[in-house]
Order: structure tokens, then sequence, then C-alpha cells
């Protein structure tokens, strides 16, 4: 494959312990709860600024709860819309990066074991890199049928041999080819590749060991990577998502990880609004390693970030008009 070669950028990170948040216990708010799900809050100041956030966390062993996602096609529902869709469920959180235009999903989503729907196929450079066009590989979240999490970098295809569609999974470290550094708690780890595919789409799925067909029943997409290994470990140059300056930006934040006994973690943080103002990707993955997530990523934030538990709206949704339409989220349910 041919990769895009950038000029070594190295980005220290100040190293700060967001261990002190004090995390409140607010069950009694959203019952009924079964007794794997818990859900946490705070408004405690992370820096100079107001600060309001949530987290779910959800055994991912307890056989009495699904993991699934649910999708739309060329439309978009608001989370409230897909709670009711389907018939009440526990959680519904928003997931996927999505185009205002077609109301389509930028990301993948896997439900039922079957991919319905795609990470976004290519797409053009920008300034003097507009002659080429770039297959991309995205951060995606994903549940197995022995009910393990995975996050992995993704990259969905269709092999025309088979007749099949497929999404195909890369860990962490991936093949060092290229000369774009890793965010990683504030010291360089090692190179790591820009994942970014220049005229040549990624042969499917890589024959190396670095890479399979992500057997996962439920999926689903955003970006950029947060925690890999339990250290903060910040894709977004290599994933070409918030690039530069960007991932110093404050802005509400959608996010979802697991711990190393098998827990998932959803966290939503409100922001642009008085009462919160948000969180940079540096302090949304601290916040996700002090929960002790082994991995975790950003998904869909500002407007469309939502979590409703039990139909009740934990954020406060940044848009003016409340909660925005989306074409995919999250969802836990009880069997």
């Amino acid at each position: 494959m041919f990769c895009r070669h950038l000029f070594l950028i190295v980005y220290l990170i100040p190293v700060i312990s967001l261990a002190q948040i004090k995390w409140i216990n607010v069950d009694s708010m959203y019952q009924p709860l079964p007794k794997p799900v818990h859900v946490f809050y705070t408004d405690q100041p992370i820096d100079t600024g107001a600060f309001r956030a949530f987290y779910v966390i959800a055994d991912l062993d307890n056989k009495k709860l699904d993991f699934t996602t649910d999708t739309t096609y060329k439309r978009r529902l608001t989370p409230n819309q897909f709670y009711y869709k389907n018939q009440l469920p526990l959680v519904v959180v928003n997931g996927t990066f999505f185009s205002f235009e077609t109301n389509k999903n930028l990301n993948v989503v896997v439900k039922d074991g079957k991919l319905v729907s795609h990470n976004r196929f290519a797409y053009r450079g920008k300034g003097k890199d507009s002659v080429n066009r770039y297959y991309a590989f995205r951060a995606a979240v994903g549940i197995n049928k022995k009910r393990v999490a995975d996050v992995v970098w993704t990259y969905t295809g269709y092999d025309s041999c088979c007749g099949t569609k497929y999404v195909s999974g890369y860990q962490w470290p991936l093949i060092p080819t290229n000369l774009t550094q890793s965010h990683v708690d504030g010291i360089p780890l090692s190179f790591s590749t820009r994942f970014d595919s220049v005229l040549t789409k990624p042969a499917a799925p890589f024959k190396n060991g670095r890479s399979s067909i992500w057997k996962v029943q439920t999926a689903i997409g955003g970006g950029p990577v947060l925690v890999q290994q339990g250290r903060v470990v910040i894709t977004n140059e290599e994933e070409n998502m918030f690039p530069g300056k960007a991932i110093s930006d404050k802005h509400p934040r959608t996010a979802m990880g697991y711990t190393k006994d098998n827990k998932l973690i959803i966290l939503v943080i409100q922001g642009r609004s008085e009462s919160s103002g948000g969180a940079t990707l540096i302090q949304e993955a601290q916040i996700l390693r002090d929960l002790g997530c082994v991995e975790a990523l950003n998904l869909d934030g500002g407007g469309s970030s939502c979590l409703l538990i039990n139909g009740k709206e934990t954020i406060k949704p940044s848009d003016k008009e409340g909660q925005r339409a989306v074409p995919a989220v999250f969802i836990i349910r009880k069997k």
C-alpha cells in the first residue's frame, strides 16, 4: 500500500491526573436500573472553567444485558425517537459522525453481526494535497459473541470475489511506515502510521498478521482513539480527525471505553453552556484513563452529544433546539 509521508511532529502533552475528580453515584435519579448498571455524575471543574459530566458503567459479562446499535437509512432521528423506536431501552447514546447533506453515517456500524454502515470510503486532501484521494481508517468499539470489548482502527469494504461486505480491524501497535508521532501521555511512544492509503485501496484483509476480519456482534465507530494499553494515545493526526490545534479545542463530548475487568464505560461531557465549557480531547482521554479504561475512543460530540438513561437526559444538549437528530446510536437494553 502507498502511504502518505509527513514531517515528524512531536507533541508533548502535560500529564495531568484527573483522578481527583469526585464522581457521585446518581442511580436513584434514573431508576429502575439493573444491578450491573450504575450512573455517575460530576460538576467538579477540571481546569478553570465550569464542568458537568456523566458516565454509565455496565457489566459486559452480565447476560441479562444486551449491547446493540440502531441506525437509519437516509434520515436521522433524535436519541429520544430512537428510544421509542427500540421499545424503551435502558441506555441510548449518540455515536457516529455523519453528513448533514446526506444524513449518512461516516463510520462503521455493526448490528447483530452484520455490517450495516461503512466508514467514509474516500476523501480528497486539502490545498496542495487536493490531487490525492484518501481511504481512511477510523476508530471503532466493538463487542464480540463472547461479550468481550475491543477498540480498533477499521477499514470497511466489499469483497467482489465473495460478494460480501467486511470490516477489518487493526490493532496497536501498527506497522511503523510513517513519520507521524502519536500523542502518548506526553512522551513519544513509537512511530506509528498515518491511517490513510493514497490512491490505492488497502487489500482486504491484510495478510501480514497485523489485521483481520473483525468478528464482532456489535460495533459503532467514531474517532480518534483516546486510550490504548491503559495510556493516553490520541491518534487524531493519524486518523486525520481534529488534527493540529483542534486537539485542544473544548466541546461537548461523547466517548466509550472498557476496563480490564470487562466493564463498558460511556462518558458524556456537557459543553458550550454557562454550566459547562466542555473538554479537550486530551482532557477527555485523561478522564477515561483515570476511570480505568484499557482502551477508549471519542465518538461524535458537539451538538450531537446526548445520553439517555431510561429515556431521561443526563447532560443538556448544546443545540438550541435540544436533541440533535443523528443516524446511529449505541443501545443497552435489558433482556
